[in-house]
């Protein structure tokens, strides 16, 4: 089962549209997540109509229009694997071991809000994962997002992909 896992669109504020680049990777995904700050209920639109299967979740910069149609935390099981995805995780310091404690239940926990690609694994074996932002690179290099692979209830072939623009 292949993955794309983006976060923190910002569209239209930080961007007109989504990266080309991006948007190629919808019809190999079999599941999309999105971390939250759509910001543009257009955006949603988009991925639900071109996506096999979204999971998504609101953000602090998202309206009442996109928290009537998206829950605060979410949660999958995909082959084999517990999935939760929320925008917001708190200050990188302590963030294993607090994701960890409120997540117990949750092998993969994606989320977003800082614009910074983060790949750990807390010592439970949570892993978590954001993907940056393919619309807003704030102070790193380079726009991202993520693929990921799900085979036989584990998680392989994560990769972050930087976006030329």
């Amino acid at each position: 089962m292949r993955l794309l896992i983006m976060s923190d669109t910002h569209l239209p504020k930080r961007a007109k549209e989504l990266p080309a680049q991006l948007l190629a990777e919808l019809p190999r995904a079999d599941v999309v997540f999105h971390a939250g700050d759509w910001v543009d209920a257009a955006t949603l639109d988009l991925l639900e109509e071109r996506s096999h299967r979204l999971i998504g979740v609101y953000g602090n910069n998202d309206g009442p229009d996109l928290r009537a149609r998206l829950p605060e935390v979410a949660h999958a099981d995909l082959g084999g694997l517990r999935f939760a995805v929320v925008h917001e995780t708190g200050p990188a310091q302590g963030r294993e071991t607090r994701c960890a404690a409120r997540y117990p239940d949750t092998d993969v926990l994606v989320f977003g809000h800082s614009h910074i690609p983060w790949d750990t694994t807390a010592p439970t074996g949570l892993r978590l994962l954001n993907p940056g932002s393919p619309t807003d690179r704030r102070r790193q290099p380079r726009c991202t997002y993520m693929t990921a692979v799900v085979t036989d209830g584990f998680l392989t072939d994560v990769e972050l992909h930087q976006l030329v623009r």
